[in-house]
């Protein structure tokens, strides 16, 4: 290690320099502060009023565009209404029902009305309180009034009324004003709206008969009316009194003739209380005048001994020459705040700056202490020198956390190299997912931890693992949920996962989701998440890692979550994911394997509709009876305790056992009658023999033709058919192979088959070429020829090709009697069989698939472990006293896997209830005739007693056969007749 170089010039300690630096840095910090807070509270002096009015200001303009805009929208589509050009009141009345919902949609809307170009007038007002009726005089139950005048054109008379109308518009008094004087047509809204195309608004003025200050809005409607609306304007004094930040505000709304339409106080716009006209500003207040005589200097006023803030803004809405904004604020009042946090942020920033100056002396000294300790640390780990003295602790955090981790690395690096190792060295998937879930979640100090896994590339992750507590969880009792990672609804936690390789958050209660068990089983609300995205070699995920650590609330859980551990756990993760993949690639392989198995296998059962399911059915009896001996106390049994891969070649073994099928016939596996090949020859001789009735028919009609008595001749006949009859019946049963064939049947059926017919084509057009050379063996006889009813021909003989032919001396030591021939089709020969309907050639066919099995097994390139399938799978038809087949093996020289298999395949074969020539045994016919097998050293007498004991037969019964098939057993009987028992 080479040696630290020495100092050149004076230094001085770390704690005399954070010191001056702490100092000056604190100093400098304190000047920029009360500089900066000089500065911005002046500003904010100076901004605040100019604020506080732009605030007013565009609460008015707000105000005033929500109020006159829906009036002008209402008048366009009022002014378009056909009542509108009534003349006179009855038609008009029709505007009763829209001008009642428009004032209700529009609660400042004072009253609605027409003026006519002959002085006609109506209007609707709405009477919404006590006040509003008592100085129209209205009756208490009134709603709405309509006040109507009509002049007559030739007389000059005018007729007023005024009408009045309930909630529900129904009449409830008529009123009528004898001294009527109003004119609309000497109003300005009524002139100024029918010289404009547009709408018009009138300057603000007090309403006559509500006192009310508000403005007029007009437009034309047709050519003879103009339709108008009252608006007030009391929400705008509402708003202005809103405004009033401090006790003495002015704030003012003002036409441009000097009028206070809006006032916080608006009892002071009138000038008097009964009066009609609007308040002047100079009468309202001296403010307000010097204001509006612009005697301001940079928005401020002197008055009244005060100073004063002052704004003033026009705003274009509101009347011919628009409204003024006025604003006065006394600057003592609004800035009284301001000024007093100015010097307290002062006083405590000084106050700041001299208790300072001895912390950050104090700080240095305790931070320095340990570092000298962890220089030292530091190089001993740097030198992989593990076994150093741990730090003394620090109260700082940083140099705390320092000393800490170098503690923590010593210990983590060392074992990093042993988990890495251990993983490696760890050749089953599922201790595997164990020992990383353990291996992580110990090094993450966590109380919880989920593995999840991807399927084949997908998007869907799906949990393989859970731990709580040191202990490993039951998936299912916790319903975690599958996560579908292009799901858009998953967490964010989750979608910045599957982007980065870890994520670190807190988990709510609410956020879990799925997880809220997890969280329940730790009890606690909130926990610390830690998610780390597993990757194999190509960067793709394979499955992600998820810690959780419980949300005490103290700083020990952040140093639980330090990026040092993370990153630790991740490069822990990552060699966990190597591992996975690679265990799960060599699952695949196995699993791949099993599917062409069974693939395999399907096809097979797939191949005839009578065996379907056999060699799925076999595997799983296999599978009963070898747990079974595992299981067993029995010493006979004590020594089978197989492997994982033991139990491989088992399984392996057991859905191959009839792979050969593939190469027999299928007509010969399904032949379901004695003469059946691909089709049921029985049709042809049933064909001879309806030509033997025509010939009984024809000889009668021929001899009654030539005079002979018909009487005789008919009952030779019906003797001719009936003998014709019982014999095709007595040849059809014996096709059907069910029964023994006896030799008084066989000698009967000798001779039915004397009988002859007569044919006249030629048996040898349209064959295939291979029958042609058969037949040709023979020479081709004259036609008509004479031949028998049933026969055996050569051409029914097929040979046995040389390659067909098994030596005595074959390398796989088969020892089976080949027949002469591949196939006898003769007629008589096969409709001859004793018993089922296979000859021995059809029969060496079928039991030659065993032959192909050890064949096809033998050149399958197995590993090591697998090196004995073949002897599983091929030894199921030989017996214990050695007269099975292929290899004529006796018990002792078979494997106790070999043997089950045997027991598996017969007890299968005589339940099973899809064979064509028989039906599916009971429990107890099988077991009987097994019983007698196990007597006659057929099958393997030990495990024969255990498939009775352990009542093997039960389950696999309960599980494929029928409920007729399954009827009470005696097993005492069996042990007996099986020569188990005395």
């Amino acid at each position: 290690m080479p040696s630290t170089p020495q100092p050149t010039q004076r230094r001085f300690p770390l704690h005399i320099h954070i010191s001056v630096m702490f100092t000056l840095l604190l100093l400098l910090t304190g000047v920029v502060l009360g500089i900066y807070n000089y500065q911005q509270t002046t500003r904010i002096i100076l901004g605040s009023s100019e604020k506080l009015f732009q605030r007013i200001e565009q609460d008015v303009r707000s105000d005033l565009k929500s109020t006159y805009d829906p009036i002008r929208h209402l008048l366009s589509l009022l002014a378009d209404n056909p009542a509108a050009q009534a003349s006179n009141l009855e038609q008009r009345l029709a505007l009763l029902k829209p001008f009642r919902q428009s004032l209700q949609d529009n609660p400042n809307l004072a009253s609605l009305y027409l003026g006519y170009a002959n002085g006609d007038f109506f209007m609707v007002r709405p009477l919404r309180n006590a006040e509003i009726k008592d100085k129209r005089h209205a009756p208490p139950d009134s709603a709405y009034e309509i006040w109507s005048i009509e002049r007559n054109a030739s007389s000059g008379q005018v007729h007023s009324q005024s009408l009045f109308y309930d909630a529900g518009l129904s009449l409830i008094d008529r009123r009528h004003h004898a001294d009527e004087r109003y004119d609309p047509r000497t109003r300005d809204w009524f002139s100024s709206a029918r010289g404009d195309a547009d709408q018009i608004t009138t300057r603000p003025y007090v309403f006559y008969s509500t006192l009310n200050v508000g403005t007029t809005l007009a437009r034309r409607s047709g050519r003879m009316a103009v339709i108008g609306a009252d608006l007030t304007l009391e929400q705008l004094s509402s708003t202005l009194a809103k405004n009033r930040v401090t006790p003495a505000t002015e704030v003012a709304l003002l036409d441009d003739q000097g009028n206070v339409v809006a006032y916080p106080d608006s009892h002071k716009l009138l000038l008097e209380q009964r009066s009609a006209r609007l308040i002047k500003g100079n009468d309202l207040n001296p403010m307000l005048d010097a204001l509006l005589q612009g005697q301001t200097v940079d928005g401020h006023l002197q008055a009244l001994g005060r100073d004063w803030i002052v704004a003033s803004s026009q705003i274009a809405e509101g009347g011919p020459g628009g409204l003024r904004l006025a604003l006065l604020v006394p600057e003592d009042e609004l800035l009284v705040d301001a000024y007093r946090l100015r010097w307290q942020g002062a006083l405590i920033t000084l106050t700041t700056l001299l208790l300072c100056l001895p912390l950050g002396w104090l700080i240095s000294r305790i931070l320095v202490r340990p570092l000298h300790a962890l220089v030292q640390e530091a190089d001993a780990i740097r030198s992989f020198n593990f076994d150093y003295p741990v730090s003394r602790r620090s109260p700082v955090l940083e140099v705390d956390q320092l000393s800490l981790s170098m503690a923590r690395m010593k210990d983590t690096l060392a074992s990093f190299f042993e988990i890495n190792a251990s993983l490696s060295a760890e050749t089953r998937f599922d201790p595997l997912l164990q020992r990383v879930l353990f291996e992580t979640v110990k090094i993450a100090q966590a109380q919880a931890g989920l593995i999840y896994l991807t399927e084949s590339k997908g998007s869907r992750l799906q949990p393989y693992g859970l731990i709580i507590d040191g202990q490993l969880q039951d998936l299912q009792r916790f319903d975690i949920a599958t996560k579908d990672l292009t799901d858009p609804s998953l967490p964010d936690w989750l979608h910045q996962l599957t982007d980065n390789d870890n994520v670190v958050t807190t988990l709510g209660f609410e956020q879990a989701g799925s997880l809220q068990s997890v969280l329940l089983a730790l009890d606690s609300p909130s926990s610390h998440l830690v998610g780390i995205r597993l990757r194999n070699r190509h960067n793709e995920t394979v499955g992600m890692l998820l810690l959780f650590l419980v949300d005490s609330g103290t700083e020990a859980d952040l140093e639980k979550l330090s990026p040092d551990r993370i990153a630790f756990i991740q490069a822990v993760s990552a060699t966990a994911a190597l591992c996975i993949e690679s265990q799960r690639l060599q699952n695949k392989q196995k699993h791949l394997l099993d599917a062409f198995i069974q693939l395999l296998a399907g096809a097979i059962d797939a191949k005839s509709p009578y065996t379907g399911g056999h060699c799925q059915r076999v595997p799983a009896l296999t599978l009963m009876l070898a747990e079974a001996a595992a299981a067993s106390q029995d010493p006979k049994f004590a020594a089978y305790q197989p492997s994982d891969d033991e139990w491989e070649a088992l399984h392996i073994a057991a859905w191959l056992h009839d792979c050969g099928k593939v190469t027999t016939p299928e007509y010969v596996v399904d032949k379901a009658t004695k003469l059946e090949t691909l089709n049921d020859r029985i049709h042809e001789i049933r064909t001879r023999f309806e030509v033997l009735k025509r010939d009984a028919w024809i000889d009668y009609w021929r001899a009654v033709a030539e005079g002979a008595e018909a009487t005789a001749q008919a009952a030779e006949r019906d003797e001719r058919l009936r003998a014709l009859d019982e014999d095709f019946a007595f040849v059809a049963h014996c096709n059907l192979g069910a029964e023994f064939m006896a030799e008084a049947d066989q000698q009967r059926l000798q001779i039915i088959a004397q009988r002859t017919w007569s044919r006249t084509l030629d048996d040898r057009l349209g064959v295939s070429w291979e029958e042609l050379q058969r037949q040709n063996r023979t020479p081709a006889p004259s036609l008509p020829v004479q031949e028998h009813l049933l026969a055996d021909k050569p051409e029914h003989l097929l040979e046995r090709s040389a390659v067909e032919i098994m030596t005595a001396d074959n390398p796989w030591g088969f020892k089976l009697q080949v027949p002469a021939h591949k196939y006898n089709r003769g007629e008589l020969y096969n409709l001859s069989i004793p018993r089922g309907t296979l000859t021995a050639e059809e029969r060496y066919v079928i039991n030659h698939h065993i032959v192909q099995t050890i064949i096809m097994l033998n050149h399958l390139p197995f590993p090591s472990h697998l090196q004995n399938v073949a002897e599983i799978a091929g030894g199921h038809h030989e017996k214990m006293d050695g007269s099975g087949y292929p290899k004529q093996l006796k018990r002792e020289q078979m494997s106790l896997p070999a043997r089950m298999m045997a027991i598996a395949d017969i007890f299968e074969a005589l339940t099973a209830a899809d064979r064509p020539y028989k039906k599916g045994k009971t429990l107890s016919e099988a077991l009987n005739i097994m019983a007698m097998m196990c007597r006659d050293a057929h099958i393997d007498p030990e495990l024969f007693e255990l498939f009775l004991q352990e009542q093997i037969y039960q389950r696999y019964a309960e599980r494929f056969l029928v409920p007729q098939q399954i009827d009470a057993v005696d097993r005492d009987a069996l042990l007996k007749k099986a020569g188990l028992t005395a």
